[in-house]
Order: C-alpha cells, then sequence, then structure tokens
C-alpha cells in the first residue's frame, strides 16, 4: 500500500469513528426519548434491553454487563417485576441462583415506540446488497464487541 493509499485510508477510518460516536451519541438520545415517553428509569430500561439481546441472565452477569451493583440490581430486578418487564426463575443447571428473564418483547408499548426506527433503517437497508448488508452486520457485530470489551475496562 502507497502512502497515498495510507493517508486515504487513515481519513477513512477517522470519519469512520466520528460517524460511529455520533451514532452512538443519536442512540442514546433516541432511547432516552422512548425511555420518557414510557415512564421508565433509563437504567432500568437498559437492563431489559440487555435481557432481550443477551438472553436470560443471572443478577451478578446483569450488574457486571451494566456496572451497576449487585444490590442496586436487586431493586432494579424488583421494579421490573413490578411492572412486567421480567420475571425471576430458578436456574435449571444451580437451583440457588436465580436466573433474570425478559417479559417485555410482546408489549404493545414496546414495539409502538420502536416501530418508526424499525421501519425506516429497513428501509434505509433495502439500499444495500445481501453482500453489503452481510458486511455492514459482520463490522457491527464486531463494534459491539469492541464496546462490551471497553465498558469491562471501565
Amino acid at each position: 500500500m502507497s502512502n497515498n493509499q495510507r493517508s486515504t485510508a487513515n481519513v477513512s477510518i477517522d470519519q469512520l469513528t466520528t460517524l460511529l460516536r455520533g451514532f452512538g451519541s443519536r442512540s442514546i438520545l433516541h432511547q432516552q426519548a422512548i425511555v420518557h415517553s414510557l415512564g421508565i428509569p433509563a437504567n432500568d430500561y437498559i437492563s431489559i434491553d440487555l435481557l432481550n439481546e443477551l438472553g436470560p441472565l443471572t443478577a451478578g452477569e446483569l450488574a457486571e454487563k451494566t456496572g451497576l451493583s449487585t444490590g442496586t440490581i436487586t431493586a432494579l430486578i424488583d421494579r421490573l417485576e413490578k411492572i412486567g418487564y421480567a420475571r425471576r426463575e430458578k436456574d435449571p443447571n444451580d437451583r440457588r441462583r436465580v436466573i433474570i428473564v425478559p417479559t417485555y418483547d410482546d408489549r404493545e408499548e414496546i414495539k409502538k415506540a420502536y416501530q418508526p426506527l424499525d421501519t425506516a433503517m429497513k428501509k434505509l437497508a433495502q439500499d444495500y446488497s445481501e453482500k453489503e448488508l452481510e458486511m455492514i452486520n459482520q463490522f457491527l457485530t464486531k463494534a459491539v464487541s469492541v464496546l462490551d470489551d471497553q465498558l469491562q475496562t471501565k
């Protein structure tokens, strides 16, 4: 690769990281708007969103993923159970542990809150070929892993 090609690649990488930070900021703002419309505390909603994405987790795993203390997680789980967004179940592999299971996926208010974004993103995705979408999905999967790694070092 020539110096000019390296320079162009560096500019593209810099642009990508700037765009990703901007995308992250707007994602946070969008989520805050949804949280506000649903009347759910932000940490509660982030937790149920993580549960929905990752599947059932123990309270300790949820605390690790969110960076919240186990005491805070216990109160958070109590609130989520009370409003019907999650439930506790005994771990089938270790009856001493409890698994937190998301139960909000079929809730109409969640579907309604995300429907405009889902529709707009699906419309945007139609501009790309299947091969391009595979590459975008691969990149975003790896980007999420990078963010997870960064969160573990904080």
